[in-house]
């Protein structure tokens, strides 16, 4: 195999692929418009204790993984040092071929540790003293991370009671040329069958300053607090749908159904269907209202390990893709949004991989002008954010929604060594249209395909968000 070392050529699978990648994506700014990074370590900016915490601390891919090897939870969740867990990841490292967790902590080994040896059992301890050593020497830190990778936006993802104290200071006190906002995610209000709801509705009207006791009035707090979101530099929602059954309604039953939830009485199938189709509905309306981008994460079986979740808890590595959203109900919101004409800028995003070409068809059928991409098929994410679904997406989109519209990729992570993800994508963009020049199935000049992978891979994101404008 040649010497076991990372290769500058990693994916570029032809010449012009790896012209047009050093040439004109390589060196381009990082615009990271969805993530779940916590807003207090970006602020505190503490220096991090070992690679064992950068890599292990928030990373459920990881997680995951790990256990499939059958390493005990203490040394994924549990209460070992991260030293301990980081040997245990390495000992399974060589045995991640195929996976992405092997791609992206290579490339983070290099980009930001200058290591371009393979992690194993046998050098862990070397590369541990490595990583350590330049984490000190470096003064590693997570907005290090980010001006090492040039991230120029960062936008973390919030519930609309949070107080963004951590993004106020830091906009305050700055951020080194890093601006930082915070998606408005209501979910917590759009699930009104799961236990704490009622409880939930006392902390929104709390932070909102006005009562809610009614359906009416707990959109009305929403909005409240999106204004606040928007007044702090935000422009972008987010909705998590693990599934969505359109279903009509009327006032009057959303109410009755709003009551019943507060009053911690079950819900049936058509009441959930019913509140959900409500609430997506006011949600559009408000964000049209205020000008903020609307994002849809469709298509997630949160906690398919129930037993496992109560345990160790949510987001650790037990969700898994649904497809029971049809096309249909997601396709009624946004034809009743562009009827009222209130649709906003709107980004799909579904996780199940089978419903990428249906998904990308539906986002065509409603865009128009003057927005270009006006409703977008999203970044390939969570299960998906891999060469092979990068891949993917663009060979079975492309024919349906054009790949030049897209706004490009997200890092969707709680790691601050995760932005290598933006590589790996823009790596597959160029090896992909590289190959269709090769074919001589794209033959315009130079110029216009030098602005495709500008665009997909930072400018359109910087005109679809408003970035520009700040």
């Amino acid at each position: 195999m040649g010497k076991n070392m990372f290769r500058e050529n990693l994916l570029l699978t032809n010449a012009t692929g790896k012209r047009l990648y050093e040439q004109y994506a390589s060196e381009l700014p990082i615009i990271d418009y969805h993530c779940h990074l916590l807003p207090r370590e970006i602020y505190e900016n503490k220096e991090f204790e070992d690679i064992g915490e950068m890599w292990l601390a928030h990373d459920h891919y990881k997680w995951r993984a790990m256990r499939c090897f059958g390493i005990p939870e203490k040394y994924i969740t549990g209460d070992a040092s991260y030293y301990e867990k980081y040997l245990k990841f390495a000992e399974i490292f060589p045995e991640l071929i195929g996976n992405p967790i092997y791609i992206w902590c290579a490339l983070e080994l290099k980009r930001y540790f200058d290591i371009e040896e393979p992690l194993n059992r046998e050098n862990a301890e070397s590369i541990y003293r490595q990583t350590k050593e330049l984490i000190r020497e470096r003064h590693m830190t997570p907005r290090y991370c980010m001006k090492v990778s040039r991230v120029e936006f960062v936008c973390t993802t919030e519930d609309p009671s949070d107080t963004l104290i951590y993004h106020k200071k830091m906009r305050e006190e700055g951020t080194e040329g890093i601006r930082i906002a915070s998606a408005f995610r209501p979910d917590k209000a759009f699930y009104a069958e799961k236990p704490g709801f009622a409880e939930y509705m006392g902390i929104l009207s709390g932070a909102a300053g006005m009562p809610v006791r009614s359906f009416r009035e707990m959109m009305d707090a929403l909005e409240r607090r999106l204004v606040f979101f928007r007044d702090m530099g935000s422009m972008i929602s987010d909705n998590g749908i693990e599934d969505f059954a359109w279903h009509d309604y009327s006032q009057e039953e959303t109410e009755h159904i709003f009551r019943k939830a507060m009053a911690g009485e079950r819900l049936d199938a058509r009441e959930r269907d019913c509140y959900r189709s409500a609430f997506l509905m006011e949600a559009g309306r408000m964000y049209h209202r205020n000008g903020f981008v609307m994002q849809l994460h469709i298509g997630t079986y949160q906690g398919a390990n129930k037993s496992r979740e109560s345990g160790i808890g949510v987001a650790c590595g037990f969700d898994c893709t649904d497809d029971s959203t049809g096309i249909k109900s997601v396709g009624e919101l946004l034809s009743r949004l562009t009827a009222e004409d209130a649709l906003p800028k709107t980004i799909l995003y579904p996780l199940n991989a089978a419903q990428m070409e249906t998904f990308a068809v539906l986002a065509a059928g409603f865009c128009e002008g003057p927005v270009r991409g006006r409703v977008q098929l999203g970044a390939p994410w969570w299960f998906n954010d891999q060469a092979h679904g990068i891949r993917r997406q663009f060979e079975a989109a492309a024919n349906l929604y054009p790949v030049a519209l897209s706004v490009g990729m997200l890092t969707d992570s709680r790691s601050f060594l995760s932005y290598p993800r933006h590589e790996l994508y823009r790596r597959v963009l160029c090896s992909y249209l590289g190959e269709l020049v090769e074919r001589g199935e794209y033959f315009s000049g130079e110029e216009d395909l030098a602005r495709v992978i500008r665009n997909v891979c930072h400018d359109n994101a910087e005109e679809y968000f408003g970035l520009c404008l700040y």
